[in-house]
């Protein structure tokens, strides 16, 4: 083997690395936030569980990126650690796809339709299309799209590269005797966790093998304890990702590497017995491509259906190793795993999720301090305090994920996501400071031991009615992004707006005539202050909603234009007009 197929072979190796990373990576973006989503419906049983495991993993090439997926969700409690066992089972079911799609390379026949098949007949075709998809598309999908085919191409050319500088090595009695040594069980396992250990992928290892084996100098023997070997390296990057999580999360690695290192040991055990007994023929002659797609495919299958009944006790061995204490975990201090941020699609539903409970804690820590206002409570002054400081919190930890999510590559629709969350968190957590606000304007009501005018008291609960419905709506329109919902925030904001002038008008008046205080006028006219930028803020929101569905973000123009063309927006206006009317005479 001289120099020049030592270069092809490293160059192929790391064409074939870097397909499978693009093709991988693409996939995943297409998919999008539909992997949690599913991932969180489907995990009821454990047969779900393991479709659903072997579905994801075939569908993104990746069974390490579902693995680190499932610790970073377990670590931010999103799912449990049984739920989880099944989507590890079937990963390993799904990796075996890509086993064989690589078998292609291997096709050899005369037959046109068949050649067709062979990789370096398509895939520069694919390449051809994937470029121009990249070049000249605009939206993001179709960019995927043209990666994920360039992807495949490079993964295939790579793959090629290394079958063609391997075939040298056939005619060397030194790479013979070391694939024969490899015949040893427990050398075979060795070399094939070491390896896929380095290179922290069985896909791509497994992909390694096949192109060995094209060489005719793999033997069935050499190649069984590899395949076995290589599915516990792939926990590498299982045990890797758990470091410094919680307990919950550390025990899905340990529950990944339990479950191929008994399934590796329950099948080697088999193999050698077996083999002992009955001296298979078949292990000493040269295996292809697909004889390696299928012992992988057997093992993984083999041994999901030989633990699957067992997955009670794999928890317990979890459980065992890291044993649960009476103390609380303080490991994970962060509302979203960083280790998701490996999968931005999964990142960026999670943060719309922790953006809806952000805006579910600022309306309900308002209505707390609405509240305060017919009926002082300590308890409740300490909540409130309490959930703003949650809310800062909240902005603090999503604004940084956004933005660290918004510099890698996203699809369109998880890019509008994470720009509409960046809109509205600093609303919601403003909705925290009024709320604080207005409990500071009740306490300042107790100390000087005063209290409104019954008429400002009317006024003042017909405005809170109003409030009350417009952040109702407000919450609602972003959780179920309804944007005829969103469409009625605007109008009645803009009947909170009058309210608040026509009872600061009133105000004056009594406070002309001497039936308020000035002291009392100030707080009272504290009040409405944060009660219409209240208002204010549930209108950012609905606009954000509105504006970013149609890919812009131009709130001034918005305005402008529904208020004078929109008839939905006038037929709302009147009916909030009606509805939320102040007395006369007052």
């Amino acid at each position: 083997m001289d120099i020049l197929s030592m270069i092809t072979l490293i160059g192929g190796l790391a064409f074939f690395l870097y397909g499978m990373n693009i093709l991988s990576g693409s996939l995943e973006r297409m998919a999008g936030g539909r992997l949690e989503t599913t991932l969180k419906r489907m995990t009821s049983n454990r047969f779900k569980s393991l479709f659903l495991g072997a579905g994801i993993t075939a569908a993104i090439q990746s069974s390490s990126a579902v693995t680190v997926m499932l610790v970073g969700l377990v670590n931010s409690g999103i799912m449990q650690i049984k739920e989880a066992i099944g989507v590890i089972m079937g990963s390993n079911i799904g990796t075996t796809m890509t086993a064989w799609i690589l078998t292609l390379v291997g096709i050899e026949s005369d037959n046109l339709l068949i050649s067709l098949l062979k990789p370096e007949n398509f895939s520069l075709i694919f390449a051809f299309f994937g470029v121009l998809l990249i070049m000249c598309s605009k939206k993001t999908k179709q960019k995927d799209i043209g990666n994920m085919l360039v992807g495949f191409a490079i993964l295939m050319y790579g793959m090629k590269l290394m079958s063609s500088a391997m075939k040298p090595l056939a005619e060397l009695p030194a790479f013979t005797q070391l694939l024969t040594a490899f015949q040893n069980p427990i050398l075979g396992v060795l070399a094939g966790l070491i390896i896929t250990a380095i290179i922290q992928s069985s896909s791509a290892s497994v992909g390694i093998l096949q192109a060995m084996a094209l060489t005719k100098a793999v033997s069935v023997g050499a190649a069984i304890p590899i395949i076995m070997g290589q599915n516990i390296g792939t926990c590498i990057t299982a045990l890797l990702s758990s470091i410094g999580v919680s307990k919950n999360a550390r025990k899905v690695a340990i529950v990944h590497v339990s479950f191929n290192l008994i399934g590796t040991a329950v099948c080697l055990v088999i193999y050698c017995v077996a083999n002992g007994i009955w001296q298979f023929e078949f292990v000493n002659q040269p295996i292809d491509a697909i004889g390696i797609a299928a012992i992988h495919t057997m093992f993984n299958v083999f041994t999901t259906i030989l633990l699957l009944p067992f997955t009670k006790q794999l928890e317990n061995i979890a459980n065992f190793i890291l044993p649960d204490t009476s103390s609380k975990e303080l490991t994970n201090t962060n509302l979203l795993d960083p280790r998701l941020l490996a999968t931005p699609s999964i990142a960026i539903t999670e943060c719309d999720n922790l953006t809806l409970q952000m805006g579910k804690l600022a309306t309900g820590t308002l209505r707390k301090a609405f509240g305060l206002l017919e009926q002082y409570d300590e308890d409740t002054v300490e909540e409130i305090l309490k959930n703003e400081s949650m809310l800062d919190r909240y902005e603090d930890e999503l604004g940084t994920t956004l933005v660290l999510l918004s510099s890698k590559r996203l699809s369109d629709e998880d890019s509008l996501k994470a720009s509409k969350m960046l809109h509205v968190i600093g609303d919601f957590e403003r909705l925290g400071d009024h709320a604080v606000n207005l409990m500071h304007s009740v306490q300042e009501l107790r100390e000087k031991d005063v209290h409104f005018s019954d008429s400002a008291s009317q006024e003042l609960s017909v405005l809170l009615d109003a409030i009350h419905e417009i952040l109702s709506i407000t919450e609602k329109a972003y959780e179920e992004n309804d944007l005829s919902i969103a469409l009625s925030v605007e109008p009645l904001e803009q009947i909170i707006d009058g309210l608040v002038a026509d009872i600061r008008n009133r105000h004056i008046i009594r406070l002309q005539s001497g039936n308020c205080s000035v002291v009392l006028g100030f707080i009272f006219s504290d009040v409405l202050t944060n009660l219409e930028r209240i208002s204010d803020h549930c209108s950012n929101v609905a606009v954000a909603l509105l504006e970013l569905s149609h890919s812009s973000f131009d709130t001034h123009k918005y305005l402008l234009s529904i208020r004078s063309k929109d008839e939905r927006y006038q037929d709302a206006l009147q009916r909030y007009e009606q509805k939320y009317r102040l007395e006369w005479p007052w």
